[in-house]
């Protein structure tokens, strides 16, 4: 799927395409934090473009493809929540997002935080755990129990989830 670089950009920083993800997925430009990265590896999955997703997925997690034969999703657009470090100078981070789209013509949404490293100087997608997802106002939450993302061993309600 291509996408105009003169409209707003997927991800939901109201930037045009053009000068947001597009030159990190063309490979012109490095996204310099894990929320720049998130925004972009958010809008290569609505777009589809599996090279690009694999390419910033960190080595010891990344599977071996992307199968989008399945998808029957319609991403509409993305919310970052939260960010725990994740900046230029940091080597890990973390970032909260709800991703809304459309499946059988309902509206859901789903609620994740995900973790990313830095290596040489370059972001990586590690891995997510998804805190909630469902049709919108209808969510099943998932995560207070889950292991907590950023890998302390703790439960996430006892860590980066504690009020």
């Amino acid at each position: 799927m291509e996408l105009n670089p003169k409209i707003p950009c997927l991800c939901g920083s109201n930037i045009r395409y053009g000068d947001c993800c597009q030159p990190f997925h063309l490979g012109e430009k490095i996204p310099t934090t894990a929320q720049a990265l998130m925004r972009s590896r958010y809008t290569a999955y609505a777009l589809q473009n599996g090279a690009y997703l694999q390419a910033t997925w960190d080595a010891t997690k990344r599977p071996e493809s992307i199968d989008f034969s399945r998808e029957n999703i319609e991403w509409l657009r993305l919310e970052i929540t939260e960010t725990k470090k994740g900046g230029a100078k940091d080597a890990k981070g973390l970032v909260t997002f709800k991703a809304f789209y459309i499946q059988n013509a309902e509206e859901h949404v789903m609620n994740e935080i995900s973790r990313f490293t830095k290596h040489e100087g370059r972001w990586f997608y590690l891995d997510g755990v998804i805190k909630s997802i469902g049709k919108v106002g209808l969510e099943t939450n998932l995560g207070k129990n889950a292991p907590c993302a950023c890998g302390s061993g703790k439960k996430f309600k006892r860590c980066c989830g504690a009020e």
